[in-house]
């Protein structure tokens, strides 16, 4: 062993060099130039000319980057943690080069650097699935020059996706779906996972490309936008356009009739209470406080109250069973409706029948708006009023719907046109549906939904509305707080709301119609405010005297409204002339309270004619007291049986 000499005498060993580990001391001299530089063993014409090209690489290039030689090249996107980058000089030596003829053809897909690589580098650069680096190119040096290299074209696009990313690719089949994507849809790839829909209504098409389909009948979903679908027919095998609210997904509550998804507890009890239901209909909604619950609601009677309304929770399981009573469970609500419509078991009674659930509206005619008057046939008269008549007539001899028709000089095209534009805009359960409208020609058309009891004013004064209690009176006033309140968030206003203007169901369901209206008119008999044809007695004193009509205007004429309805359809101020009103409100008159009209419900009235219009209340405010001026119901729930 030798020494070396060190401070003072001192010899300490001298240190000897150690062969680098990933090197193989074990071979030959010879075996080692000939894996570490193979161009020798070559012949002669595909040898490399000195000065081109990478220099061979040593056995000192796989040592650790302590070492004095350029390490080996980097991939971008790749990360080796084999030192410091290589010189300028020796990078430049890197880049991709032009294949020599002769040469044989690289492997497709590969950068001339990555084929450099050790076999086990090219295994991970291959499996990683990347195709770009995200550093750039040939900036300051780091990395390769990429951006001038010629494209190499295959034949067919192949989309990799990315394993950093947890977004969806586009398919390759996108283009495909471009058409509809470009009209609004939205592709829920039904094509590939196929979304079963089934028939709750059977629907006769109007136009070529709608699907007609029965009953039951099952179909696949291709397509969703709002209110048209486009499916195919797992029985016919056809496809077309269907509306979204005539079908339910399979294996669903929805498919059941006795399951009203999207209704409110008040509209549950409105439903049970119409006509056509009687002691033990039922049925199941989901809750409005509690998301993904249910609750039970049965149509009872109390001799002392007539018939009400009861509500009973639904309580899940951690299993996914529920339970209304802990007494007994049932592993769905299947069973459990089966089970109560055999006994009561602690309800107040047994389960009879479904609430009768009428045939919804199908969705108007997609982007029907102007629409020819050829396609509207007017079949019965309704009514007329100052400006016109109102029809029950058909679209396309199918659609069921009201028509308005002007009178000639009734409103500008225009301004009616763009008062439409905005009324259409307003969508609420509470408010009637403008479909569309005839103006090329006069007199114009405005084509509704139809509403098969007419207006509140003649249903109040027919046999049947006559009789009717003054709960659902009540009821009434608070289904047209509803729309005024939709309205009023809105920033809307109606400008003539009055019992004319509302419409009753079938199922004695309130709309407001004509909102908005008043505005464009240009009758000089109506816009002058002491006109014979001017509401002055639905009308607020501001708006009498100085034409403002506010959203508090409205709340006003909503105090008159309710004076129509307690006195069913009768005209407000008996006795006094329109300018008689005038001169009475300026005087600070109010009507007084009639017998039928409860003192609470009077008291709502006059803070309605407040003379300041900002004392008078909001809309939501009035809904909210009248929804609870007289339940059907005892109580908010039912004590578990």
């Amino acid at each position: 062993m030798m020494f070396a000499l060190g401070h003072r005498g001192t010899r300490f060993p001298t240190p000897r060099r150690v062969p680098c580990p990933t090197s193989s001391p074990a071979q030959p001299p010879s075996a080692r130039r000939s894996l570490l530089q193979p161009e020798e063993l070559l012949p002669p014409s595909r040898r490399q000319p000195p000065g081109r090209g990478r220099p061979p690489l040593s056995l000192s290039s796989r040592c650790p980057p302590h070492a004095n030689v350029p390490r080996q090249q980097e991939v971008p996107g790749l990360r080796t943690n084999r030192g410091p980058r290589p010189a300028r000089a020796a990078r430049a030596a890197l880049r991709p080069r032009a294949r020599r003829p002769g040469r044989p053809a690289p492997r497709p897909g590969a950068h001339p650097a990555v084929r450099s690589l050790p076999l086990n580098l090219r295994t991970r650069e291959r499996n990683m699935g990347c195709i770009k680096s995200k550093r750039k190119e040939n900036l300051h040096g780091d990395g390769l020059d990429l951006k001038n290299q010629p494209v190499r074209k295959t034949e067919r696009t192949i989309y990799v996706r990315d394993p950093t990313s947890n977004k969806q690719q586009r398919p390759a089949n996108a283009e495909a779906h471009s058409s509809y994507q470009d009209r609004g849809f939205v592709s829920q790839d039904a094509e590939e996972y196929g979304v079963i829909v089934v028939a709750l209504y059977p629907y006769e098409g109007i136009h070529e490309e709608d699907l007609s389909f029965k009953k039951g009948e099952k179909l696949k979903v291709i397509e969703e936008s709002g209110e048209w679908w486009r499916a195919k027919s797992l029985t016919t095998r056809k496809e077309g356009f269907i509306p979204s609210n005539y079908v339910a997904k399979v294996n669903t509550l929805e498919t059941e009739e006795w399951f009203f998804k999207d209704i409110t507890r008040k509209d549950a009890e409105r439903q049970l209470l119409a006509p056509g239901n009687g002691p033990g209909a039922f049925l199941i909604r989901e809750s409005e406080t509690l998301k993904g619950s249910y609750s039970l609601s049965i149509r009872d009677y109390d001799p002392d109250h007539g018939d009400v309304i009861k509500h009973y929770k639904i309580r899940s399981l951690d299993n996914g069973g529920f339970y209304i009573s802990p007494r007994i469970t049932f592993p769905n609500i299947n069973d459990m409706i089966k089970h109560y419509q055999r006994q009561s078991d602690g309800l107040c009674r047994k389960l009879e029948k479904a609430c009768i659930s009428p045939k919804p509206q199908k969705p108007w005619d997609k982007d029907a708006w102007e629409i020819p008057r050829e396609s509207i046939k007017l079949v019965k008269k309704l009514g007329a009023g100052q400006f016109g008549e109102v029809w029950m007539g058909y679209y396309h001899n199918s659609t069921k719907v009201a028509v308005k028709t002007l009178k000639p000089g009734t409103m500008s095209v225009q301004a009616f046109l763009e008062e439409a534009n905005l009324m259409k805009t307003l969508q609420h359960d509470k408010l009637v549906r403008l479909y569309a409208v005839v103006t090329k020609e006069e007199p114009i058309y405005i084509i509704t939904e139809f509403m098969a009891k007419g207006s509140l004013l003649d249903f109040l004064k027919s046999e049947e509305g006559s009789k009717l209690l003054l709960p659902k009176l009540i009821d009434f006033s608070a289904q047209i707080a509803e729309g005024m309140a939709y309205i009023e968030r809105k920033n809307y206003i109606h400008r003539d709301l009055r019992a004319a203007n509302v419409l009753v169901s079938d199922l004695l369901m309130c709309k407001i119609a004509d909102f908005g209206l008043a505005r464009v008119i240009e009758d000089n008999e109506y816009t002058a405010r002491e006109g014979a044809k001017f509401p002055i007695k639905w009308t607020a004193p501001e708006a009498i005297n100085y034409g403002s009509f506010t959203i508090k205007s409205d709340v006003w004429s909503f105090g008159i409204l309710l004076y129509e309805i307690v006195t069913y359809g009768k005209i407000p101020y008996p006795g006094m002339s329109n300018s008689d009103v005038m001169v009475a409100l300026q005087r600070g008159y109010r009507m007084p309270r009639m017998e039928t009209c409860p003192a609470e419900l009077y008291d709502i009235m006059k803070t309605c004619w407040k003379d300041k219009a900002e004392e008078r209340p909001t809309f939501d405010y009035l809904q909210s007291v009248l929804d609870d001026f007289y339940t059907a119901t005892e109580g908010q729930y039912q004590q578990q049986p």
